[in-house]
């Protein structure tokens, strides 16, 4: 068994693909009408075949209630996995993305932390 797809909840989709393509560099690999939402899928340009992180609409109220929280606890929704957090931290900066964390070093891995303007707080680790 394997992690095939994996969601993040998204307030306006359209804003999360830009951020999630034009900022964070993923691709879109699927994008299917769902009703009134989308069935619409993003992958790492190293993994074209790999997980696909589902940019997934948060219009139930539990959602709503349980991102919040998040947020406002300063927890990520998820991770990410990046070669050279520094280098991923300023490169992100310089295209205007806003981190509640700066890398820092935890034992063997550093972590950061940043807004995907899309309602989450997202960590990206480097081990």
């Amino acid at each position: 068994m394997k992690i095939k797809i994996s969601s993040v909840f998204v307030d306006d989709q359209e804003k999360a693909l830009r951020f999630y393509t034009d900022v964070l560099g993923f691709v879109k690999k699927t994008d299917v009408p769902a009703g009134k939402y989308r069935w619409l899928t993003v992958v790492s340009p190293e993994e074209l075949d790999g997980t696909e992180l589902l940019l997934e609409p948060s219009e139930n109220p539990a959602t709503k209630t349980f991102k919040k929280a998040l947020f406002e606890q300063g927890i990520p929704l998820t991770q990410f996995a990046a070669e050279d957090v520094q280098l991923e931290y300023e490169r992100l900066r310089e295209m205007g993305v806003n981190f509640t964390m700066k890398p820092t070093k935890m034992g063997s891995v550093t972590i950061a932390i940043f807004d995907d303007t899309c309602g989450n707080l997202i960590q990206i680790a480097q081990q």
